[in-house]
């Protein structure tokens, strides 16, 4: 079982959210897209959100999430997974992200939203809280993950829909 690796955070210097997942799925880390299974709810809802079409370039869905303030990252730099749930993450094998190396070249973050409760369990656990704002707001939502079906879209999307009200400039 081969190491996997997540990507680099998509992050503008105007941002004021940051969404954090746990580990891309394999489809994602085969196309080095985040969020690219195509049952994943994440660029849905987020295009509802931010009135952009789901299906466009990728390129166009992570830039409007930059213009509208949101950064995107995942809590684990790398792990050891058999498939893509969270569940077969090996403990014993991940290694977290830089965070307080992200939060010290993104000083406006104030609010981060876990997509599920992996990411959020992973974070509170493993990563160190030294060197991290003071005044960050910590918020789990429901997971976008197809494997999360027991939640509906209109659940899930009215959820997230406090990203929105945390993006926006004050």
């Amino acid at each position: 079982m081969d190491l996997l690796y997540s990507f680099a955070p998509i992050a503008s210097d105007n941002a004021r959210v940051l969404i954090l997942g746990s580990m891309p799925g394999q489809a994602s880390l085969d196309a080095g897209q985040y969020y690219a299974h195509k049952r994943n709810l994440f660029w849905p809802i987020m295009g509802e959100l931010l009135a952009f079409d789901p299906l466009s370039r990728y390129e166009d869905r992570t830039g409007a999430l930059q213009t509208a303030g949101i950064a995107l990252w995942d809590v684990l730099q790398s792990c050891h997974r058999e498939g893509s749930l969270d569940a077969k993450i090996r403990p014993d094998t991940l290694t977290v992200n830089d965070f307080a190396a992200f939060f010290r070249q993104h000083p406006q973050i104030q609010h981060v939203f876990f997509n599920g409760e992996k990411a959020s369990a992973c974070f509170h656990r493993y990563v160190d809280k030294k060197g991290l704002p003071e005044n960050l707001l910590f918020q789990r939502l429901p997971s976008t993950s197809p494997a999360n079906a027991s939640q509906s879209l209109l659940f899930k999307l009215q959820a997230w829909r406090q990203v929105m009200t945390c993006s926006s400039p004050v």
